[in-house]
């Protein structure tokens, strides 16, 4: 089978789906590769590095698109402006796409549906199940400590204030006050960011044990206290809790949102829409020139003011919906994602086999699409079409 890498098209996306070493693994399991001419600059990789890995190198998308049998990707399919058209259909039919599609944020159904009705099978990068024997795969977990670290600096970056305590010869400027919402891999690389940069930090998660690992980098932490079956799903993961208990969640945090100069948003329940915890209401008692950096835009934003993409003011606060944000790292990112998608596509055809195992639980959790049939419960829960 043929591998085919396009370049990203996504606004500084800078990231791509394969380097010159996990080209040379792809080759030694028995797959063509062709890449996309410049797919790898953003990475500061070369043309003549692929082709020195065995990879051939395509003039551009629509030859990648129309060659291939397995399109490996970073990013969801785009519109793209070269071609005048939207990469799902530049997609063939019985075409294998493998990227993040974050099948569960309402922005994404549309495309869902279209890959669906068009036969093509899917595998979502964010549907890996977190266990030991998908740690290899796993890139939410490797993009997000990129992410916890570039999203303090994106908001330090946007922010009109020292974060750290000054002396100067007029008085004593304060630190700035960072509230951190979600203290996964992404929070608590923000949180320990935060703090080196001087700033006050306080955590916040619906997890006793989450909480305690904030508490561990030595900064404040904030509870609010569900019920642990409500708060906590499969392998200690959040759950996406029922509106009411929402609700409560809301009116805790909303003095803390008052009082906070940087927020950053990272409270995400693996596969489903991210909770909407900040409200318009909420950003409108924060002071002018505060910022909120939404990570959890992908799967729909922690705050309904966040607008998916793209960075807004709103009231004299910053808002970040950069969908990206590990892309502004590439080499790094480009590196820990080529390995996680070799991994899976190791997985996933397992001894030269041109067919996939829909036993495997790895598999089970990232298929989204395949012969016109929509798998992914996230996706089936948000669209209103699950049984359970």
């Amino acid at each position: 089978m043929l591998i085919g890498i396009p370049k990203e098209i996504m606004y500084k996306e800078n990231r791509v789906a394969a380097l010159p070493e996990t080209i040379e693994k792809f080759k030694k399991l028995g797959y063509d590769v062709l890449v996309e001419t410049k797919a790898g600059a953003g990475a500061f990789t070369g043309d003549d590095e692929y082709l020195k890995a065995g990879a051939k190198i395509a003039a551009d998308a629509a030859e990648v698109f129309d060659k291939s049998d397995i399109i490996l990707k970073v990013k969801e399919p785009l519109f793209n402006e070269q071609f005048n058209k939207h990469e799902i259909d530049m997609l063939k039919e019985n075409q294998v796409l493998i990227t993040f599609i974050h099948p569960a944020a309402p922005s994404n159904h549309d495309d869902v549906k279209k890959m669906q009705d068009k036969n093509i099978t899917t595998f979502t990068m964010d549907g890996i199940p977190r266990i030991s024997k998908a740690q290899r795969m796993d890139p939410l977990t490797s993009m997000s400590a990129i992410t916890g670290y570039k999203a303090i600096i994106i908001a330090a970056a946007n922010f009109p204030k020292f974060i750290p305590m000054v002396g100067t010869s007029i008085g004593m400027i304060k630190p700035a006050k960072i509230l951190v919402i979600g203290t996964g891999v992404v929070g608590l690389q923000a949180v320990a960011t935060g703090k080196r940069l001087g700033g006050i930090v306080t955590a916040i998660d619906i997890r006793p044990d989450a909480r305690k690992e904030a508490e561990s980098l030595g900064v404040k932490t904030a509870g609010f206290d569900a019920p642990a079956d409500l708060a906590i799903g499969k392998g200690g993961y959040a759950k996406a809790l029922p509106e009411e208990w929402l609700e409560k969640e809301r009116e805790a945090l909303a003095p803390l949102v008052a009082q906070s100069d940087i927020i950053i948003l990272c409270a995400l329940v693996p596969g489903e829409i991210a909770p909407k915890l900040i409200t318009r209401q909420m950003v409108e008692t924060m002071k002018p020139g505060s910022a909120i950096v939404d990570v959890s835009i992908d799967q729909g934003g922690n705050c309904e003011m966040t607008d998916p993409g793209k960075e807004t003011v709103h009231n004299g606060v910053y808002i970040c919906g950069i969908k990206n944000i590990p892309g502004s790292l590439p080499v790094h990112s480009s590196w820990l994602y080529a390995n996680n998608l070799y991994y899976f596509v190791e997985n996933l055809y397992k001894e030269g086999s041109s067919e996939f195992d829909m036993t495997d639980e790895i598999i089970k959790g990232a298929l989204v699409t395949h012969k016109g049939k929509l798998y992914h419960e996230g996706a089936l829960k948000a669209m209103g079409l699950s049984n359970i």
